[in-house]
C-alpha cells in the first residue's frame, strides 16, 4: 500500500515520459514566434520575406533578373522567380526528393556549404521549410532541366508527390502558400500591400539590374501591379529618402569595395534637418537593430570628419573632437555589407553579429570618403560646419537639460497651479491627462479621481520640436513643466523606468485648434520619448461632439453618424417623424442650485448640444464621458512602421513646404467635416 508519501512523490514524477521530442516541422508549430518573430502582421509577412530572400539569393548570385510577388485571394501568395529552380533529383542523405527535403526539413538549403551560394540573406536555412509549416496550404513548382515539377504540402506534411507536371523551357520556382489561420488567429492578420511594396522597393534599390514586380488580386477588376528596377543602387535610395527635403551639400556621397571577402556599400547625404536615418543591411536583410557594419559606418564618419576638420583650421588644438552625436545629425545614410557567412541575433535577422564587417566597412569607408572630402571642398565644408553647429547645441543642450533636471529635484515634481498630481505613487495604476487650456484644466481637476488621476493643463500650443533643437526646446517652459511631471528626463539623460504614469492620456478639443495642439504633443512624445510610445503608455482621449437629450435619456455621441443613430433611434421609440432643426437654448439645475443655460438644436424635441471644446463641460460630464475608466474611450497611440512615422512627422511638421503643401492638396477630398 502506497504511502501519502509516494503518492506525492509520484504525482511529481519526472521521468524519460515526460521527455517530448518533437519530430520534423513539429517545432515550427509548437513554438513559431521563435522562428518568425511573432504570430502577428509582422510575422505573417516574414513569411513573405522569407520566400522572396531565397529567389533574392539567386539573384544575388547572377542567376535571377526576374521576381514576381502576387496577392492571391483567399489570402494566398505566390512568389516566382526566373533562377536556377530547386533541384529535384534524390538527395543523398535523405533518401527523398531535393525539393522534398528543402521544404520539409529544418536546415536543410544550398547555403551552408559548396558553391551553390557565395552571398546569401538566410542564416539557418530554416525559411522555405518554416514558411510550410506555418502554411495551411503551400505547393511548389520548379522549372529545370526541360520539364516542371510539382508538389504539394499542408502544415509541413507533404500531401502529394513530386509529380512532372509538364514540359518547360525555362528555368525558375514558385512557391504558392495560405498562411494557417490556426497560427495566425489575429483579425489584423491581412496582408498589407503598402507594407509589401515599401520592403520589395527597397529590395529593388539594395539589388541594382534586377526588376521586382508586386501584383495584388485581391480586386480582380481593378488589380494592382508595381515594378521595380532600379541601376544606381545604394545612392539612388538615398535619394530616395532624401525626397524633397533640403540638403547641405550638393552631391550624394557613395562608395563601394571590397576587403577581406567583404563587399562593402555605402552613400550618405547631409539635411538642414536635426533628425539621423541610418539604414544597414546584411546580404539585402535589414538589420533594424544595426550590428558591426553600422559600428563601423559610424565610427570612419566621426573619426574622418575630426581628421579633416583637424587638418583644416575647422577644430582648433585646444578644442574637443566632435562626437558621434555631432556628426550624425540631419544625416541620412545606408550601409549594406555582403558576406559568406553571416551571423545574425536571431532568426529574425534583426543584428549582424560579424567583427569581420565592422573591419571593413571601417576601412572602405575611411578611405574613400576622405577622398571625398578632399575632392569636394564645399561639400566637405558644409558638412563640418553642421557638425561644428550641432556640437555648440549639444553644449547648451548640456546646461538646459541640467537646469531642467536640478528644478524637478529642487520643486520636488510640485507644480502649484500647474500639475495637480494624484495621490497614488504606484506608475502603474496613474494617469496623467494633458488638457489644452486652464478652463478644460479646471473642470478635469474638478472632475478627476484624486487617487489616480493627475492634471497637467497647457497654456496654448508647445513648441514645434520638428523645427527646434534640444538647446531651444528646453528653453520652453511648458514642455520643461512636462518633462518634470514624467520624471523621465530627456536626451541622454532619459530613464524610462522613472516614467511616473503608464497612462498618458492627451485631451484637446476636437476642433482644428484642439488637433494641432494634439499633433504637436505627439511630434514631441515621437521624436524625444519614443519609448513611451513603444511600451504603450500614450493615449489619446475621446471626448464626445453631442450631448443629446430627451426628457429624462440622456447620451452622448462621439461623431456624425452616431448622432443620428441616437436621435433615430429615440424618435422611432417616441414615434415621430424627424423634422427639421430649430435653434434652442436649455436650462438645467445643478445639485448646488445653480442654472446653467446650453446652446443647442432641437429636432423633433430632441436637445443637440454640440461641444465646441472641453470647456463647455461640466466637471461631471467630463468625468462620465472622457475620465471614468468605466465609460471612456481612449485611442492608444502606437507605431506600427516607425519609418512612415518620420516621414510623415518630417511632411506635416518640418520646414519645408512644398511636401507639407502637396500633401495636403492630396488629401483635402477625404476631409468630410472642417471645424473652422
Amino acid at each position: 500500500m502506497a504511502t501519502k508519501k509516494d503518492e506525492n512523490k509520484n504525482n511529481g514524477s519526472y521521468t524519460a515520459k515526460d521527455i517530448y521530442v518533437l519530430k520534423g516541422l513539429e517545432p515550427v508549430r509548437k513554438r513559431p514566434g521563435m522562428y518568425i518573430g511573432s504570430t502577428g502582421p509582422d510575422g505573417l509577412h516574414h513569411l513573405i520575406w522569407e520566400v522572396f530572400d531565397n529567389s533574392l539569393d539567386e539573384a544575388m548570385g547572377g542567376y535571377c533578373q526576374n521576381i514576381e510577388v502576387v496577392l492571391m485571394r483567399d489570402n494566398k501568395v505566390k512568389v516566382s522567380d526566373d533562377g536556377r529552380g530547386i533541384p529535384v533529383e534524390k538527395h543523398p542523405d535523405t533518401g527523398k526528393s531535393t525539393i522534398e527535403t528543402v521544404m520539409t526539413t529544418l536546415h536543410a538549403g544550398g547555403k551552408f556549404g559548396g558553391e551553390a551560394y557565395k552571398v546569401a540573406g538566410g542564416l539557418h536555412g530554416v525559411g522555405v521549410s518554416v514558411v510550410c509549416a506555418l502554411s495551411k496550404y503551400m505547393r511548389v513548382e520548379v522549372c529545370r532541366d526541360g520539364f516542371k515539377w510539382a508538389q504539394e504540402y499542408s502544415r509541413g506534411n507533404v500531401k502529394t508527390k513530386v509529380e512532372k507536371v509538364s514540359a518547360c523551357r525555362q528555368t525558375g520556382t514558385t512557391v504558392i502558400f495560405e498562411p494557417d489561420q490556426e497560427i495566425f488567429k489575429d483579425k489584423d492578420c491581412i496582408f498589407d500591400l503598402k507594407r509589401i511594396i515599401s520592403h520589395l522597393r527597397q529590395q529593388a534599390y539594395l539589388t541594382s539590374g534586377v526588376k521586382i514586380t508586386i501584383t495584388d488580386e485581391r480586386q480582380p477588376l481593378f488589380p494592382f501591379v508595381y515594378k521595380f528596377y532600379f541601376e544606381g543602387g545604394l545612392k539612388s535610395y538615398v535619394r530616395h529618402l532624401v525626397g524633397e527635403a533640403e540638403t547641405r551639400h550638393n552631391n550624394v556621397f557613395y562608395c563601394k569595395a571590397e576587403r577581406e571577402g567583404v563587399t562593402v556599400e555605402a552613400s550618405l547625404q547631409y539635411l538642414k534637418e536635426f533628425e539621423c536615418l541610418e539604414e544597414s543591411f546584411a546580404n539585402n536583410i535589414y538589420t533594424g537593430e544595426g550590428g558591426m557594419h553600422l559600428t563601423g559606418l559610424r565610427t570612419a564618419l566621426t573619426r574622418t570628419i575630426n581628421d579633416y576638420a583637424r587638418k583644416n583650421g575647422f577644430i582648433k588644438e585646444k578644442d574637443e573632437n566632435l562626437t558621434g552625436n555631432d556628426v550624425r545629425e540631419g544625416l541620412v545614410a545606408v550601409v549594406s555589407v555582403k558576406l559568406r557567412d553571416t551571423q545574425f541575433e536571431g532568426q529574425t535577422k534583426a543584428k549582424l553579429g560579424n567583427p569581420e564587417a565592422k573591419t571593413a566597412v571601417e576601412a572602405v569607408m575611411g578611405e574613400m570618403f576622405s577622398e571625398y572630402l578632399e575632392k569636394n571642398p564645399q561639400d566637405a565644408r558644409a558638412i563640418v560646419e553642421t557638425c561644428l553647429l550641432s556640437a555648440r547645441a549639444r553644449k547648451a543642450a548640456k546646461a538646459a537639460r541640467t537646469t531642467v533636471l536640478r528644478r524637478g529635484v529642487l520643486d520636488g515634481l510640485t507644480l502649484p497651479g500647474k500639475l495637480a498630481d494624484c495621490t497614488s505613487k504606484e506608475p502603474a495604476e496613474s494617469e496623467l491627462y494633458i488638457v489644452e487650456g486652464p478652463s478644460a484644466g479646471g473642470s478635469a481637476k474638478m472632475g478627476r479621481n484624486r487617487r489616480f488621476q493627475s492634471i497637467l493643463p497647457l497654456q496654448g500650443k508647445i513648441l514645434n520640436v520638428e523645427r527646434a533643437r534640444l538647446d531651444r526646446m528646453l528653453s520652453s517652459e511648458e514642455i520643461k513643466t512636462l518633462i518634470i511631471a514624467l520624471g523621465t528626463a530627456i536626451a541622454q539623460d532619459f530613464d524610462i523606468s522613472k516614467l511616473r504614469y503608464h497612462r498618458i492620456i492627451i485631451m484637446s478639443d476636437a476642433d482644428v485648434d484642439g488637433a494641432h495642439i494634439r499633433t504637436l504633443l505627439l511630434t514631441l512624445f515621437f521624436r524625444h520619448f519614443k519609448e513611451i510610445i513603444e511600451k504603450g503608455y500614450l493615449y489619446i482621449a475621446q471626448p464626445p461632439l453631442y450631448k443629446i437629450k430627451s426628457g429624462k435619456r440622456l447620451e452622448y455621441a462621439y461623431n456624425d453618424s452616431e448622432k443620428e443613430e441616437i436621435i433615430d433611434d429615440i424618435l422611432k421609440e417616441k414615434g415621430i417623424q424627424k423634422e427639421s432643426k430649430k435653434k434652442s437654448v436649455e436650462t438645467a439645475e445643478t445639485e448646488e442650485g445653480e442654472v446653467t443655460e446650453a446652446e443647442g438644436e432641437k429636432i423633433s424635441g430632441v436637445f443637440v448640444q454640440r461641444y465646441k471644446g472641453l470647456g463647455e463641460m461640466n466637471p461631471e460630464e467630463l468625468w462620465e464621458t472622457t475620465m471614468n475608466p468605466a465609460n471612456r474611450v481612449l485611442l492608444q497611440v502606437k507605431v506600427e512602421d516607425a519609418k512612415e512615422a518620420d516621414r510623415m512627422f518630417d511632411i506635416l511638421m518640418g520646414q519645408e513646404v512644398a511636401p507639407r503643401k502637396k500633401f495636403i492638396q492630396t488629401h483635402a477630398k477625404s476631409v468630410k467635416n472642417l471645424d473652422i
